[in-house]
């Protein structure tokens, strides 16, 4: 965590074992501000958000299009349709607008991770073969 924090332009909250003594590999939730570009192109699984500024919203499109990974991705706005628009624009696996809970029965592959994209009917492409099977029709008179 210490190597994702140092980068960041503003201060990170978080980013710390907890306080209390807890087993495991634990974090608190963290949030890492100025787009910390470990962050942006590698994939942290976790209590993790990065807060990346942007000037427009074509701005934030093109950033987010623009990094490696891309598993899942959502917006939040009072205009569902103009989230509906960023949703067609953003190129993740899964996306949410004004939610985000994922559908385990649908596909949801990014472009460079995750295996998300077996599931669902779309899934069973890969392990479908065409072929053609002739038999004689009836006899001609």
């Amino acid at each position: 965590m210490r190597r994702l924090a140092a980068p960041a332009a503003a201060g990170p909250a978080g980013g710390r074992r907890p306080a209390a003594p807890v087993r495991g590999y634990y974090y608190e939730p963290t949030v890492l501000a100025g787009g910390c570009a470990t962050v942006l192109d590698e994939e942290v699984f976790g209590p993790v958000v990065t807060v990346v500024p942007y000037a427009t919203e074509t701005d934030a499109v093109d950033i987010v299009n623009s990094w490696g990974c891309g598993l899942a991705g959502s917006v939040w706005t009072t205009d569902p349709h103009r989230g509906l628009g960023i949703a067609r624009r953003v190129r993740t696996g899964t996306f949410g607008v004004n939610l985000y809970v994922p559908e385990l029965g649908a596909p949801w592959g990014s472009r460079a991770t995750g295996h998300g994209g077996s599931y669902g009917p779309e899934g069973l492409e890969s392990y479908r073969q065409s072929r053609s099977v002739l038999i004689p029709g009836p006899a001609a008179n």
